[in-house]
């Protein structure tokens, strides 16, 4: 049977950033210093298939310290970064804790603790209840922070005093939106003090530039993701608001509904920052089977950037 043709445009940059890589490594150099079980405290990325791959190798995830028996088993703070109040508690009760926060997260983390060190208010750009939102307001005391989603929050927040005020992002937001809120707190509060450099960080950004360049191209743009994935449900709306008439999030190719991905002839495929390159290529092998399927790479640039692991972990073989 003659199978219909379908092009993917194949974004890039997509999937696994530099933070992302890092907290895998931290984990695996863990188990291979002091062995299984190591323990860690939440998922150390967004990503179920990174998430079990590592629960195979020997990492215990859990929800919270308490959870995790004493002894001398490393327990390691996710990607996202924790609230200050979860190292003091390592500490407490002298657990071997490694953490994994990206240098990006920590990043904006040192810039809110500086503000508040120099009298400021801090305003806090981020979705409620994400682990990164958490983990940036718990580095200060309560009251610091005031938390804003949109730009509507902007317009109607009254800070304790408006001649004080700084704000930080969280480093996952649409580039758009943030932007957008910004813009009604910098004409609202003119003495308001940002970051020197922007707190999205580089891999989001450039996953949604390339993004952009496809969108308008493609009758579908698949991102390949968690559901809880703020990077990545972010790329399905970047898709929808520049062209592309529906974006989809799936996490594997088993949940791809064939009933409604038929008659396709333009497609595009991006990864969010959490997602492994397997999974890519698994949905690509997948509409392989119901299309004849010409790819085409679309690179809006190159990515270089890599962090170094925790000093404790260098020592071990092929660590950098």
């Amino acid at each position: 049977m003659t199978l219909p043709p379908l092009t993917i445009l194949l974004a890039a940059p997509r999937g696994f950033c530099a933070g992302v890589v890092r907290a895998i490594d931290i984990v695996e150099r863990a188990l291979k210093l002091h062995g299984a079980p190591v323990y860690v405290r939440h998922e150390i990325v967004h990503n179920k298939y990174v998430v079990d791959d590592l629960k195979a190798k020997g990492a215990i995830f859990v929800d919270e310290l308490d959870q995790v028996p004493d002894g001398d088993r490393p327990v390691i703070f996710s990607a996202h970064g924790v609230p200050k109040s979860v190292p003091a508690a390592a500490r407490r009760r002298h657990l071997h804790q490694i953490d994994a926060t990206c240098p990006l997260v920590t990043k904006v983390h040192m810039e809110a603790a500086r503000h508040h060190a120099d009298g400021l208010h801090i305003i806090l750009i981020g979705h409620r209840g994400h682990p990164e939102v958490i983990g940036t307001m718990g580095q200060l005391p309560d009251g610091a922070v005031s938390l804003i989603e949109t730009a509507a929050e902007a317009e109607a927040l009254v800070p304790p005093d408006a001649a004080k005020l700084a704000y930080v992002t969280q480093t996952t937001l649409s580039v758009d939106d943030t932007r957008d809120v910004i813009a009604v707190l910098q004409r609202r509060f003119p003495a308001i003090t940002g970051p020197a450099r922007e707190d999205i960080c580089y891999a989001t950004t450039n996953r949604q530039e390339a993004v952009k360049e496809i969108a308008p191209q493609v009758e579908l743009l698949l991102v390949v993701g968690a559901p809880n994935s703020s990077n990545s449900k972010r790329l399905v709306e970047v898709a929808e608001r520049n062209g592309c008439p529906r974006g989809l999030l799936v996490q594997r190719a088993s949940e791809l509904d064939w009933a409604g991905l038929q008659g396709l002839s333009t497609i595009g495929i991006t990864a969010g920052a959490s997602a492994p390159e397997v999974l890519v290529n698994e949905i690509i092998d997948a509409f392989r089977r119901h299309y004849e399927v010409t790819l085409k790479p679309v690179t809006l640039r190159e990515e270089n950037v890599s962090f170094k692991l925790p000093r404790a972990l260098r020592s071990v073989e092929g660590a950098s």
